[in-house]
């Protein structure tokens, strides 16, 4: 579903050329102190602004339309739009018909009968990250002194980003990129045993994000590769604090007090201004596909605060939780 979250529920609606984009946030915490300036930072960062980003210019200005009073949050639903204003529908009228490989085109056909919005991958578009953001913004408020935050790494299997963008871009073809996160300063005990632990939550939400297909914490598939004693993190105090962190602060599902880290892969951004194959539905005949529009090379550039965003969502909600977060602000 479009939802998630048991204290801090977040619900994703909107389409990629539709009217609006945005999202829902239900059990914010009342009395946060919140205005549209305060997304301004986050959502520059999700724009694209880097050589290799889309060419689709969105002002993204947020609307606080419900669930905020006198510039503080309510207790009610939370309800932050964003009016797409640069949508280009027609650029996709062929995909109708014939569904780009590597995008949800075809699978969304068959789940729901051809009544998808088609245009941009609709409600499977990337352009859904803008309300995880948003979401991430007021979720970083709840964490208080709590820190999360995100970089990316490699693109293209290499470290050397700029020069590995330009060289796809210039091919008419996408790389992908590696994104490592950090989040500094969770109390030890936050996670809910077994399905709940903090890995299947943050899997779950950082796997629901377009074009994330891998997530690893700490050590991760290095794991497998070393020793018992190699990977254990020896314990220096009755804190909880390690020699060294490859569990990446996760043990038992449960944070352990030190830093959790993860890692998430980000796949080449499916349409590419070179020629795929496909098929036509109608017909059923192989065809050949140029998919027009305006894409990233690297849609990895833009996923570090999107990222950071889907971390802290789940972490504002296991501290409410577990009552490390108030419910409400008191006045001062």
């Amino acid at each position: 579903m479009n939802s998630f979250g048991r204290l801090f529920r977040v619900t994703i609606y909107g389409e990629s050329h539709g009217p609006s984009v945005g999202v829902i946030l239900d059990g914010c915490p009342a009395g946060l102190p919140i205005e549209a300036g305060d997304f301004d930072s986050d959502l520059r960062r999700r724009n694209p602004q880097l050589a290799g980003t889309t060419a689709r210019k969105e002002p993204d200005r947020p609307q606080l339309l419900s669930g905020v009073f006198e510039g503080k949050t309510t207790g009610a639903p939370l309800l932050v739009l964003f009016t797409n204003s640069d949508a280009a529908p027609d650029d996709y009228q062929i995909i109708k018909d014939v569904p780009r490989p590597g995008h949800a085109d075809l699978t969304a056909r068959v789940k729901f009968g051809g009544h998808q919005d088609h245009r941009g991958g609709g409600h499977f578009s990337g352009r859904l990250t803008l309300g995880i953001v948003a979401a991430g913004v007021v979720a970083k408020k709840v964490l208080g002194p709590v820190r999360v935050e995100a970089q990316v790494t490699e693109a293209g299997g290499s470290a050397e980003i700029a020069e590995a963008v330009e060289l796809a871009r210039r091919a008419g073809d996408s790389i992908g990129g590696i994104v490592e996160c950090e989040c500094r300063g969770a109390a030890a005990g936050l996670g809910e045993p077994f399905f709940d632990s903090v890995e299947s939550l943050l899997s779950h939400v950082l796997f629901a994000v377009p074009a994330i297909k891998g997530v690893e914490f700490g050590a991760g598939f290095q794991a497998p590769r070393m020793r018992g004693t190699e990977h254990n993190d020896q314990i220096l105090d009755a804190a909880g604090s390690t020699a060294t962190n490859h569990a990446g602060g996760i043990n038992g599902g449960l944070t352990n007090g030190n830093p959790i880290k993860l890692r998430v892969a980000v796949k080449p951004t499916p349409s590419v201004g070179l020629s795929q194959r496909s098929v036509d539905i109608q017909t059923g005949q192989p065809t050949e596909l140029l998919v027009e529009g305006r894409h990233d090379t690297c849609i990895a550039l833009r996923m570090p605060v999107i990222v950071e965003a889907a971390v802290a969502m789940v972490m504002a909600d296991l501290m409410l939780l577990a009552q490390r977060a108030p419910r409400v602000i008191e006045r001062t």
